[in-house]
């Protein structure tokens, strides 16, 4: 993570931008003068490079920095205003609309939004974008889409092909179109010079692509096994034989060249790859092999052989190669997905492989919910996040099935998932319209039932919370004790949500009683415990608060879980804090810290950094404290509501800020605040984490 606002997420350059100089530079012009920027063209003419390096050069002037929100993956329009507060690492879960939480969080800032691939979504897009450009002054908006976005203020730029070289030239062939082919050529065949290539035949070629990068890409892979002049004449071949079919000869003609550059390298690949070509057109962003195997692989397409074929396809640039932390991952850009989806369609097989990636990914969800409250915690959050936008894409397919249970079956099991990786909003999402299509008793039925309750809980939503709590109750009276832990789990976090210790102890209650009987470990279980530690901390039972903790932390210890090792550990700092031993609240929040971090849990980090703060002031260190503030602010602003408005901790905080503008003064206190707010974040967290020291206060006299 960068530091600095205007840092943003743009991508680093993977391979040279050709041209284009004249190009960027309007673009750029055109982002000063207008706040809403559409690039416009045909697919594959180099919209999403151009607007990259437009974003790059102009991220400078955006204090607030400049991010890319890829939307190539959504289907689901209603998700637009999540993904983009993913693209921001704004984690808000609250239950406020997601464009009311992205105004508040953008509005004092200047900040340069990159919208790629919206001619899916371009009524989402245009009143997404409408609203929040409404409400932010500082935002401007650069998009990519086939077509206008249709919205006010929008100004709009096409994106013309690469210049080509003019027919019957004599002199070499030259221009931005021909230098795309010399260095992707190079990329391809080492040693490679256009040079010694027949001139004629190079500019040919360029022409009958239109100078479209893609087209030409796609043609240079070909050039390791081809010359330039055979590859130009098979090209001609081929658009003489398609100029008779009307289909094609109504199409605009940069399409024709596109579609043509792309049929011919599709009848260049084996008939292996061009089936798995059509087969992987159903994952949605990347993928690794692994899933390529378990959802493409059949009897005409063996296991064994996926991983010779996937490296084949990304020879030939159909596929690119992700290498990444977690092993080798594949993309394929949206032009080549779509054309492999016709195929795919074309044969018969669009259902048939939709419906084996839902249930590879239910497969992993199952997988994933068994082995969460373990030792694979961190690993299953790193694979699911990585797996996003296909969980996404499963969902839907989920969705669209006449029967509901699929639905049911996979946004209830990825309930660890929406709980523990920060998707709460979307979860429940997911959930309603899974729950509103499917309502028949069962297994499905309570956990996903279940799983709004727990979201529901996270978010502060007691309706909610108690709704659903309710509408497990029967199968809690039929005998059904997982569901019955759910329906105590609850309830008790209705009494932590509404100020009600009683009410929390006696729900948790069972859960307390039977914490140690041989049992399998659930987050049910878990909750409950620390609704009770709550309820004993608000009560002034800390000794008893205490020695719950005690026993939850060595529940989750006995199975390797941590997530909710640290929320045991941040609820002990306070405990402990609330008592007057410093130095154990210190030790306390910052093992939560180590967790938190390493799981991305911005609103658990907000809080530990709040309780570090507090025991700094409590403690004398005032400049400590007040760049611990600024610090924590720096993730309360990515949250979207300060410590989630709960009174306490609202009022710890600024009685914490108090009382350390008190003993620095406020010009001291900014500029210490100001260096917690504007660090590198894993400085400012290296810094919470520094040994405090000895002589801490172990108690109030």
């Amino acid at each position: 993570m960068a530091g600095k606002w205007q840092a943003g997420n743009l991508p680093a350059e993977l391979t040279s931008l050709i041209g284009r100089r004249g190009e960027v530079d309007q673009v750029r012009r055109a982002c000063r003068r207008s706040r809403l920027v559409t690039l416009t063209g045909v697919g594959g003419v180099g919209k999403s490079r151009l607007a990259l390096r437009a974003a790059a050069d102009l991220r400078p002037e955006f204090s607030g920095g400049a991010w890319l929100v890829e939307l190539s993956p959504l289907v689901d329009g209603s998700l637009l205003p999540h993904a983009i507060a993913e693209a921001l690492r704004l984690t808000d879960q609250t239950t406020r609309p997601m464009v009311e939480v992205l105004a508040e969080h953008l509005f004092d800032r200047e900040v340069l939004l990159v919208l790629d691939t919206c001619e899916h979504l371009a009524g989402p897009c245009s009143r997404t974008v409408t609203t929040l450009l409404d409400a932010v002054p500082g935002l401007r908006v650069l998009a990519t889409s086939r077509r206008p976005l249709e919205a006010p203020g929008e100004l709009v730029f096409a994106v013309d092909p690469l210049p080509v070289p003019p027919a019957g030239a004599a002199e070499p062939a030259t221009g931005d179109a021909v230098a795309l082919l010399a260095e992707r050529a190079a990329e391809v065949v080492p040693g490679f010079d256009l040079a010694d290539e027949d001139q004629e035949a190079v500019g040919r070629l360029c022409r009958r692509l239109e100078g479209i990068p893609l087209a030409i890409e796609l043609a240079a892979a070909r050039l390791r096994d081809l010359s330039v002049a055979h590859l130009a004449d098979r090209l001609d071949d081929r658009f003489t034989a398609l100029e008779d079919e009307a289909a094609v000869q109504a199409d605009p003609p940069w399409h024709q060249a596109l579609r043509t550059a792309i049929g011919w390298s599709h009848e260049l690949c084996e008939p292996a790859e061009r089936l798995l070509w059509a087969r992987l057109s159903v994952f949605a962003g990347d993928f690794d092999a692994e899933a390529a195997r378990e959802v493409c692989a059949d009897e005409r397409l063996p296991e064994a052989d996926i991983g010779l074929l996937l490296d084949a396809l990304a020879d030939e640039s159909i596929l690119t190669w992700l290498p990444t932390g977690a092993g080798e991952r594949y993309r394929m850009l949206d032009t080549l997905r779509e054309y492999g989806a016709g195929w795919l369609r074309d044969l018969g097989e669009e259902g048939r492989f939709k419906q084996r990636h839902r249930e590879h990914y239910l497969a992993m969800a199952t997988r994933g919910a068994f082995g969460w409250l373990g030792p694979g915690q961190v690993s299953w959050y790193d694979r699911l996040v990585g797996e996003h936008d296909n969980v996404r894409a499963a969902l839907e397919v989920a969705l669209t099935a006449k029967d509901g249970l699929p639905a049911l079956e996979l946004a209830g099991t990825l309930a660890f998932y929406w709980y523990g990786c920060g998707y709460a909003k979307e979860g429940r999402h997911y959930l309603s319209q899974a729950l509103a299509l499917e309502t028949r008793p069962g297994p499905a039925l309570v956990q996903a039932l279940w799983a709004d309750g727990l979201l529901a809980a996270t978010q502060g939503d007691a309706q909610s919370v108690e709704a659903r709590a309710s509408e497990l109750e029967p199968a809690a009276r039929a005998g059904d004790a997982y569901a019955d832990r759910c329906v105590r789990a609850l309830r008790a976090s209705l009494g932590v949500i509404r100020g009600n210790p009683i009410q929390a102890m006696a729900e948790s209650e069972p859960a307390y009683r039977d914490r140690w009987a041989d049992e399998p470990l659930t987050i049910a279980n878990l909750l409950s415990l620390i609704c009770r530690a709550h309820a004993l901390t608000i009560g002034g039972q800390h000794d008893d608060a205490i020695a719950v903790l005690e026993d939850l932390r060595t529940l989750c210890d006995r199975r390797g879980e941590l997530l909710i090792r640290s929320h045991a550990d941040l609820l002990r700092g306070q405990v402990e804090l609330a008592g007057g031993r410093l130095d154990a609240a210190i030790a306390y929040g910052q093992a939560a810290l180590r967790t938190k971090r390493r799981l991305h849990d911005s609103f658990g980090i907000g809080l530990t950094v709040d309780l570090l703060a507090v025991a700094a002031g409590a403690a004398g260190r005032a400049h400590r404290a007040a760049r611990l503030l600024g610090l924590a602010q720096r993730f309360w602003s990515t949250h979207g509501r300060a410590q989630v408005d709960v009174p306490a901790w609202v009022a710890a905080r600024k009685d914490c800020e108090a009382q350390a503008r008190d003993l620095l003064g406020d010009n001291a206190y900014e500029v210490a605040y100001r260096t917690g707010f504007d660090s590198d974040i894993d400085a400012g967290l290296a810094y919470a984490l520094e040994p405090e020291g000895e002589g801490l206060p172990n108690g109030f006299g």
